[in-house]
């Protein structure tokens, strides 16, 4: 284990240094730890990287804010030991990591395996309201439900020490980071630039995973180029924990076949512009320019409204509004003008919001926006204590109403799954 310096991440070295380079790594909720049981074969001929996740084993709780950021971490660390060129494995957000590294520094990655990994990781919505969960209850129902999400239900009940292992891996995890990290997977979206990575690739999954499932290992297959599928029977998201015999033959084959020289021996090319990772979305059809001699602000803020609101509330929004019109009017100009704007934070914004609603007496969108402020970091204490001080300045009989909605809504999006 080293002592960690700013911008860099918590790491273990194993193998010998003459030996080409290895870097693992970790699902979300992990730890380095998750690999333990392929380091002895594979140190007999990589010298072995693994990494933590800020906040998780113990690393410093430094939040990230996107798969990007956390790939630049990665290329310091490895930078501070030396390493220039590596081949990299991944499982989950470490395999997003794979992806974005093949993506904009593939002059690093000589080879790549991807585990439990999709080019998009579920939908927005359902990550933001991950991070909603955690806020509000603490990381407990993560850690309650994490063995149905990582095991099948059969090693589960054969294997209870390690069930119990990765509960506490879990509960031991920073909060702020977990939630960082769920806030970077919403954004997470690499579909269209698969066809961009000319670097070897595995893409290895358990035949069980429910969370990153088979089809999305296809999705990755068909859109890589040189790129290979290895489906492990009787796995689900943990594969190298659950079957480490056959992803450890399935790493050492994959790797062998794609030599490396030695890390630091390598003339490394000059760094190749970035590939955009995230396509921006189709322009509003007939969108008049906002103002002249400046970007039309309609873009950003149909960004910033479905980060706020989520995917499905400004879809229907949308799907609701015939020609338009209006809903381009609200996102130009509400949202990419003024909820834009750099004077408030969007927790501020929020309580603002929720006033002027609580206010007007606008029940249906003020369920809306307290979902919004929860996203946007307020917890639901927060929530009452902005009714409770309005009441005095708004009135109680609409106050009042407004904490019956305010409670409900706390209540729908709070509540973990059973």
């Amino acid at each position: 284990m080293s002592e960690t310096p700013p911008n860099t991440l918590q790491f273990r070295v194993d193998g010998r240094e003459d030996a080409p380079v290895l870097v693992l790594g970790p699902s979300l909720g992990t730890t380095f730890h998750m690999w333990d049981r392929q380091i002895p074969e594979l140190v007999r001929d990589w010298r072995v990287v693994r990494f933590d996740l800020p906040g998780h084993g113990g690393a410093p709780a430094e939040p990230f804010t996107s798969v990007a950021e956390l790939g630049d971490r990665l290329l310091a660390t490895l930078d501070a030991l030396g390493v220039q060129r590596f081949g990299y494995a991944g499982c989950s957000l470490g395999g997003a990591v794979g992806l974005d590294l093949a993506l904009r520094a593939p002059h690093r990655v000589a080879s790549l395996a991807l585990v439990a990994t999709s080019p998009r990781f579920g939908t927005a919505d359902e990550f933001r309201q991950r991070g909603v969960i955690v806020r509000t209850n603490g990381l407990e129902p993560m850690a309650r439900t994490a063995p149905e999400q990582w095991f099948t239900p059969l090693f589960a009940g054969a294997q209870p020490a390690i069930v119990d292992w990765a509960v506490q891996m879990v509960r031991t995890t920073d909060p702020a980071c977990y939630i960082a990290a769920c806030e970077a997977l919403a954004v997470f979206d690499v579909r269209e630039a698969l066809g961009s990575i000319g670097i070897p690739a595995l893409v290895l999954v358990g035949s069980e995973d429910q969370v990153t499932g088979p089809a999305e290992a296809r999705t990755l297959v068909a859109g890589i180029a040189d790129a290979r599928l290895a489906v492990v029977p009787g796995a689900s998201h943990l594969a190298p924990v659950e079957q480490p015999a056959a992803v450890t033959d399935l790493l050492t084959e994959h790797f062998s076949g794609t030599a490396q020289e030695p890390s630091g021996t390598l003339n490394v090319p000059p760094p190749v512009p970035p590939v955009p990772v995230v396509e921006p979305a189709p322009a509003a059809p007939d969108a008049e320019p906002a103002g002249a001699g400046r970007p039309d602000p309609y873009e950003k803020g149909l960004g910033l409204r479905r980060e706020v609101l989520g995917d499905a509330h400004v879809d229907q929004a949308l799907a609701d509004d015939p020609d338009g019109a209006f809903q381009e009017f609200v996102t130009r100009y509400a949202w990419g003008e003024v909820w834009s704007r750099e004077g408030l934070d969007r927790r501020l914004r929020s309580a603002v919001t929720l006033t002027a609603l609580l206010a007007g007496g606008h029940r249906e969108a003020l369920a809306d926006h307290t979902r919004a402020a929860l996203r946007n970091g307020l917890s639901p204490e927060e929530l009452r204590e902005i009714v409770l001080h309005a009441g005095v300045y708004c009135g109680l009989p609409p106050a009042e109403t407004a904490l019956q909605v305010v409670n409900r809504v706390i209540a729908e999006e709070t509540t973990p799954p059973a």
